[in-house]
């Protein structure tokens, strides 16, 4: 099927991409178009015009200051597996970039539209979810930023107002004694996450000092799982306490579970345990 008839415009600011926003009420902004471009031939999209982003040279690169690492919305999956200040600062979220799709989706897909996509199966909104991401949006000439835990709101749906524009992700650094993790259970032909968990754990001595784990691919959006959290904060990091820990994501997921023709929502009900274990092993390792 193809796409009904939109205007296109190229916006060379983020300005410019504010302004087009404002004219063409029900634009849709364009970047890797990994996400877009299939809705759009699906017509399950149908704007009456595209406002292409992918050239504003002030949406790309990524730098640490003071902490921080700052990801312009324009850097890619590759990019983001690939670069040495990623896999320093924040591993997990290079960890789950080079899982993403395949070559050829990791070069053109930008973590700006994965997030602002909020595809309830993709990777890169779990771990931002983990390591307490911050997204700095454009909105109406002003600047604005929104916390990763409270930005995503449900089945493809975020904070994003029509007009606003994400221009960059920013993640803390990771500190000593912090270890980071991203496991997933991919779908054989899509390569999304049936499930996808990230644990961050922070440790001192052998024993967890606080953690965070976020679940992904089993409900409407990323989902923080405190009773996990509960059962491994001030405990020895032992296999044993990790398995306890993570047998207690049944009574964080709810009902609203997931589920389709690949996977019910009762079989990844049952086995997010053991991704949870996974996840929570792999952290606990690089944390000590």
């Amino acid at each position: 099927m193809f796409a009904s008839s939109f205007d296109y415009y190229r916006a060379k600011s983020v300005a410019e991409a504010g302004d087009l926003l404002r004219k063409n009420p029900g634009a849709k902004l364009l970047a890797g178009g990994h996400s877009l471009i299939p809705l759009l031939k699906l017509r399950l999209a149908s704007p009456g015009a595209l406002i292409d982003i992918g050239r504003i040279a002030e949406l790309k690169g990524i730098s640490a200051n003071a902490g921080v690492v700052r990801i312009g919305a324009l850097t890619t999956h590759a990019e983001l597996a690939a670069s040495p200040v990623i896999r320093d600062a924040c591993p997990a979220l290079a960890e789950a970039a080079k899982m993403i799709g395949d070559p050829a989706v990791r070069n053109r897909g930008t973590i700006g539209g994965n997030v602002a996509h909020a595809d309830p199966a993709s990777d890169l909104p779990t771990v931002l979810t983990a390591l307490d991401a911050r997204f700095v949006i454009s909105s109406g000439g002003q600047s604005k930023t929104s916390d990763a835990r409270t930005f995503f709101t449900g089945l493809m749906a975020t904070t994003l107002a029509e007009n606003d524009l994400l221009i960059a992700v920013e993640v803390p650094v990771k500190p000593a004694g912090q270890g980071q993790a991203y496991v997933k259970f991919s779908h054989p032909a899509s390569r999304y996450a049936v499930i996808g968990v990230a644990a961050v754990i922070n440790a001192n001595a052998g024993k967890c000092t606080s953690a965070a784990v976020v679940l992904g691919g089993l409900t409407p959006s990323a989902v923080r799982t405190p009773a996990v959290e509960k059962a491994i904060t001030g405990q020895t990091l032992s296999p044993n306490t990790i398995g306890n820990a993570a047998a207690q994501v049944t009574r964080d997921l709810g009902d609203d579970i997931l589920g389709d023709v690949f996977a019910s929502a009762a079989y990844r009900k049952a086995v997010a345990p053991v991704w949870v274990r996974r996840a929570l092993t792999a952290a606990a390792d690089r944390a000590k």
